[in-house]
């Protein structure tokens, strides 16, 4: 995430559940997605579950990316 989004994100997260859910879950994401990544080898119901992991990651980006639009035109 860029710093300007990252500075919205920590001024709104008090006052704002959902971007701060949606945060928090993107950050463990990327840790899960990051154990996978370090192995040299994965499974193929490790892949599928990376593959969920990176689904799942993405989409709430989007939404996050939804959020952080209403905040910079605010």
């Amino acid at each position: 995430m860029e710093n300007c989004d990252l500075e919205i994100i920590k001024r709104h997260m008090g006052e704002d559940k959902t971007l701060e859910t949606l945060y928090h879950e993107h950050l463990d994401y990327e840790k899960m997605l990051e154990k996978f990544n370090n192995k040299n080898y994965l499974t193929p119901s490790e892949e599928l579950e990376r593959k969920n992991i990176q689904k799942l990651k993405l989409l709430g980006r989007d939404k996050i990316e939804a959020i952080l639009r209403k905040y910079r035109k605010g």
